[in-house]
């Protein structure tokens, strides 16, 4: 690699007009996904900058205003004139499309911000962006306004130190939906890059409250690190996770893996620090070189062997249940499928991290044999299960209760078959659900009542949650299937909202069923397809008067207060369950479209939501309804 780091260095492909035209297509939406992606893409010079080796302290800071700030202690970008382009360095990364030290092999081995769109993309899309470069002495500043240059690069003083701040306010104009950034969200992303990167330290503030909050993420043990996070809580096989690193071509694989006592698979996958959501070759080398490992040992222990018939193998799903996994790769030339980059196309890629697994782990095993076997037993374990779940697929379905259209006796459908539709009330207790049939729209709306405790299906087998005749109703009012056979297009409804009351109880069995949509239909939460029903907890009423239904204590007392001297002669009732409105009072408060709140339930990030679910789902209640309170986003809606 060259030391030098110039104007020389700097390549250009040219044009930046179409971003503000077409931002979708560069940053993948205008709502708040494509606003946050903004930060990431300029953290990721920053980061890029710490890979090459020139930093190790990187900023964020939410201003006030909706300002974003990013710091770097790198080698700031070059601000000395470009030798064919004939305008400063600076200038031309952050004006220019496809310009920067990415192109550049010399500069750096390998990067995240491969197409080179990031930080002019991110001037662009904002209203304003000033950058100050701290560099050979002196400092220096340059002012844009959606991309265009307002200032010249000026040299505004000396300076002993070294870094790039680059501070932006997104432009409104674009991102209508939203300019207010998530501090959790991006917590999300930045404590994913400290892991990822064991060198650096992230210190993320937010300068919008009264006193900042601050955040300083620093990880030396890397994706160890990060693998022990996600298994924090849970029993864990081996007690230190199995660490696996290797270079060939310079294509850098590093692995860490361990096995807990759920039976769900956890694996995240990197490239260049970017996490490839969909996968890729690496992922496809790694899982196929553990079930040819694993398969191979278990083909050598008889005692194992003999559990499952000899023509039967283990699966990929057999040996993941239960893995926690981080891959991280560094490929110097990675082709990505789409601009958003969330899956890898490198075929020579899935060689290298197929061979390189397999010899390791090959020689871990045969250096643990204690910890293969537990491995091996818990896979074979999920084969027999996985077998006679096949073979009781087919009784299952004749079971009763199942109606010659394959829908539960308890339904009460709507006779509209649109699914965008359709909505279904799943319901607490049959005396709800009597309400809810004598109140609904029975064209568009759909009542299924639950009764009973609900399974928790965070440590259960997949085969226990098919036959369970709690969920069971749930999976065939659906109608597309559950886990692996999951298929959102056979989906009979696109709203599927929980109505449970307003208790310990109904948080219970709320938290329940969103677990079970979470392990077993994450496609539901991800379309945004699962509300929570809000009934009011106070009806007031004043004589003959139209009755007021409020939410909170708070909305009670302002009530009361309007009614000024005759606040003594309203009859306040309270709610104590959805039992006690009869289906008139359930339509109007809580069903109608036109009237009623829900709260939409999302998935910020799959990471912390796996966290989320894994420790709330021990027996602690309150846990459980604080997750429902934060995850769930209020919408007042009729859509």
């Amino acid at each position: 690699m060259s030391a030098t780091y110039d104007a020389g260095n700097i390549q250009v492909l040219k044009g930046l007009e179409a971003v503000r035209k077409r931002p979708g297509m560069y940053i993948g939406s205008t709502g708040p996904k494509g606003l946050h992606h903004l930060v990431y893409e300029v953290v990721d010079n920053s980061i890029d900058e710490a890979m090459a080796g020139f930093c190790d302290t990187i900023t964020v800071a939410l201003e006030k205003d909706d300002i974003v700030r990013v710091e770097d202690n790198g080698r700031g970008i070059p601000v000395d004139p470009h030798p064919t382009e004939h305008i400063s360095a600076l200038e031309l990364v952050l004006t220019r499309l496809h310009a920067g030290g990415k192109f550049d092999k010399g500069s750096y081995k390998v990067s995240g911000g491969l197409h080179g769109v990031g930080v002019s993309c991110v001037n662009a899309l904002s209203t304003w962006m000033e950058a100050v470069v701290m560099r050979g002495g002196h400092k220096y500043c340059q002012k844009y306004e959606q991309g265009i240059p307002k200032t010249k690069v000026e040299m505004i003083g000396d300076c002993d130190s070294h870094g790039t701040i680059i501070r932006w306010k997104a432009d409104k104009s674009i991102f209508t939906e939203t300019t207010t950034y998530d501090f959790d969200v991006l917590s999300l992303r930045l404590r994913e890059l400290a892991f990822l990167n064991s060198g650096i330290q992230i210190l993320f503030r937010d300068e919008r409250l009264e006193t900042p909050k601050e955040m300083l993420l620093k990880f030396e043990g890397g994706i160890n690190q990060f693998v022990l996070y996600l298994n924090e809580g849970k029993q864990v096989v081996p007690a230190e996770p199995i660490y696996i690193n290797g270079e060939q071509n310079d294509v850098i694989t590093e692995l860490s893996m361990q096995y807990n006592d759920s039976y769900n698979e956890n694996i995240h996958s990197f490239v260049n620090d970017i996490n490839t959501r969909d996968g890729g070759t690496h992922l496809e080398g790694f899982k196929s070189a553990l079930t040819a490992v694993l398969n191979k040992s278990l083909d050598a222990n008889e005692k194992l062997r003999k559990r499952i018939d000899k023509d039967e193998k283990l699966t990929g799903d057999d040996v993941r249940a239960g893995l926690t996994a981080v891959l991280s790769m560094k490929v110097p030339e990675p082709e990505f499928e789409g601009q958003t980059k969330e899956k890898l196309g490198n075929t020579e890629v899935r060689t290298i991290v197929d061979s390189l697994v397999k010899e390791r782990l090959t020689i871990f095993f045969e250096q643990n044999p204690h910890t293969l076997e537990k491995i091996l037993d818990k896979a074979v374990g999920e084969a027999t299960a996985r077998i006679a779940a096949r073979k009781a697929k087919e009784a299952t379905r004749r079971k009763s209760g199942i109606d010659s259209f394959g829908l539960p006796g308890k339904l009460s459908d709507c006779s509209w078959k649109d699914p965008e539709k359709c909505e279904l009330y799943i319901v607490e207790g049959d005396s709800a659900g009597g309400s809810a049939k004598k109140g609904r729209d029975s064209h568009t709306q759909a009542i299924l009542p639950l009764w009973g405790k609900m399974l928790n299906v965070e440590k259960v087998r997949p085969e226990k949650v098919m036959n369970n005749d709690k969920l069971e109703p749930v999976i065939a009012s659906l109608g597309a299937g559950f886990g692996k056979d999951f298929n959102i297009e056979k989906l009979r409804y696109h709203k599927i909202i929980i109505m449970a009351d307003a208790d310990v109880d109904g948080s219970h069995i709320r938290t329940l069923l969103l677990t079970f949509f979470f392990r077993y239909m994450p496609e539901l939460i991800e379309k945004g397809y699962v509300y929570l029903a809000m009934p009011p907890l106070f009806k007031v009423q004043l004589g003959k008067q139209k009755p007021v239904y409020v939410y909170t204590e708070e909305e009670r007392e302002a009530e009361l207060q309007k009614l000024g001297e005759n606040r003594d002669k309203a009859s306040v009732q309270r709610y104590k369950g959805l039992g006690e409105m009869d289906g008139t009072q359930l339509w109007e408060t809580t069903m109608d479209p036109a009237n009623r709140k829900m709260k939409i339930v999302t998935i910020p990030d799959a990471i912390a939501a796996d966290k989320i679910f894994s420790v709330c789902m021990g027996e602690e209640v309150e846990p459980r309804r604080k997750f429902i309170e934060e995850n769930a986003v209020y919408a007042n809606l009729d859509v």
